[in-house]
């Protein structure tokens, strides 16, 4: 979706009430113990245990008090670096196909608009710095980022490698570490972190195993997607796509071959050459995060040129022990 416009208060009650309800979340995520981790901001320990980052938790609570998701909403929930972006890229032009067709990649909002923005994060980007969104004006299906309420909403997941997951973090910590003159996070750090859950978005596999369950609970409302998968066949995964938001191609669709062109609409080469790519930047509590920032070419299998045996050792030990009888163990 692109980035919607901010609702105005129609009272100063009203902005008041909101304002207050950011600081007392924002008093009270300051509250719990705060601690480093595999992110570029502090962490705080949630009361249950998780970790994240301060405007993350605000914004995650914000939201849960506000936003109410429909039943035809749309909304995309990863680990931040296992094919965030990429999902992204393909859900939009699957869902606005019509409006753009994916061939015509020169007229494609993808030109002005990194998916980010298309698809905005809910606890980064919608709800934060005391704003609250008007998504009501949203086209049907509202694609939204992160399931904050159920409501019976349509939720599309991608879980990658752990190791994968890892070192994609990683690369993108220290790129922003970097570019802002910060001390970078070590390798055997980085693995400490991860394997203690110390990161923006919490303990990875808890993250994964929540969603794989909802999805063999639930698969008419949970699509769970390997990223592995997706790169050998993502033609394959644009068809599903379509199916599970209730947009399928045509006939006449498949037959002008528009799942492959939006496969090649989002491809890695297409989409880093985009202007919106190259100097375009997504607004964050952070600060602005150049669009660039978010293209790596994730290649299945890049962890063994950047960890050790014995990390490779400790890290599968642990997806073994969490994932075994899940029927999630075998990645690739």
């Amino acid at each position: 979706m692109a980035s919607p416009a901010m609702k105005t208060f129609p009272s100063e009650a009203d902005a008041k009430a909101h304002e207050l309800l950011y600081q007392r979340c924002t008093d009270l995520v300051s509250s719990w113990p705060g601690c480093e981790g595999l992110a570029y901001i502090q962490l705080f320990r949630h009361e249950k245990g998780w970790y994240s980052g301060l405007s993350p938790h605000v914004g995650t609570m914000v939201a849960d008090a506000c936003f109410a998701a429909r039943p035809s909403d749309v909304v995309v929930a990863t680990v931040p670096k296992s094919g965030t972006t990429w999902i992204k890229a393909l859900l939009y032009p699957t869902v606005h196909r019509r409006e753009h067709h994916p061939a015509a990649a020169g007229d494609h909002p993808f030109n002005s608009l990194g998916p980010h923005e298309c698809v905005n994060w809910l606890e980064y980007q919608l709800y934060a710095a005391n704003r609250l969104p008007d998504l009501d004006g949203l086209p049907e299906p509202r694609l939204l980022p992160r399931a904050v309420a159920a409501s019976g909403c349509k939720v599309v997941y991608v879980c990658r490698e752990p190791k994968d997951n890892l070192v994609s973090l990683l690369e993108f910590v220290n790129s922003y570490n970097a570019r802002n003159g910060r001390e970078l996070v070590t390798v055997d750090a980085a693995v400490d972190f991860f394997c203690d859950g110390k990161t923006s978005s919490g303990p990875y596999w808890e993250n994964v195993l929540g969603y794989w369950r909802a999805h063999l609970a639930h698969p008419e409302r949970v699509l769970f997607f390997r990223y592995e998968e997706m790169k050998r066949d993502p033609a394959a995964h644009v068809r599903r796509l379509a199916e599970f938001v209730g947009l399928p191609f045509s006939s006449r669709e498949e037959d002008d071959g528009v799942a492959d062109a939006i496969v090649r609409l989002c491809s890695f080469d297409s989409m880093a050459g985009m202007e919106a790519t190259k100097s375009g930047k997504t607004r964050l509590p952070v600060g602005d995060v150049a669009n660039s920032a978010s293209f790596r070419r994730g290649q299945v299998g890049d962890w063994a040129n950047h960890l050790s045996p014995e990390m490779v050792r400790r890290i599968d030990a642990i997806t073994e022990a969490k994932f075994g009888g899940s029927g999630l163990i075998n990645f690739c």
